[in-house]
């Protein structure tokens, strides 16, 4: 089981005390810290069964001033989430083949 996680993200730490609290075992991935590979986050994007533009932080000021009202593809979604991870939305959970994002948080207890 991973989280993907940004400490400074209240949601994100509550989705970390929740998966804490399951006694879980999990790996916890600071994908700010750690830049996730294109790889990794097209994968991610398959488990979730969205499109690239659905895991986007729209109201985050760098997606506002860069992205928004701009038509791109799958492709320079992901590019712009590679680029600026900030721009994922979090926190991001995977066990057994299932992923979910956690907002709200207790959305996370539906894969453990």
């Amino acid at each position: 089981m991973k989280i993907y996680h940004n400490p400074r993200c209240s949601k994100s730490r509550q989705g970390l005390a929740i998966l804490e609290a399951s006694k879980l075992t999990f790996e916890t991935i600071k994908y700010l810290d750690i830049p996730i590979s294109k790889e990794e986050l097209s994968d991610i994007i398959k488990l979730l069964g969205i499109s690239p533009i659905d895991l986007v932080r729209k109201n985050e000021a760098l997606w506002k001033e860069n992205y928004k009202g701009k038509e791109l593809s799958d492709a320079e979604v992901i590019t712009a989430m590679l680029e600026n991870p900030k721009l994922i939305e979090r926190p991001i959970v995977i066990n057994n083949g299932k992923a979910v994002i956690g907002r709200p948080p207790e959305i996370i207890k539906s894969i453990l």
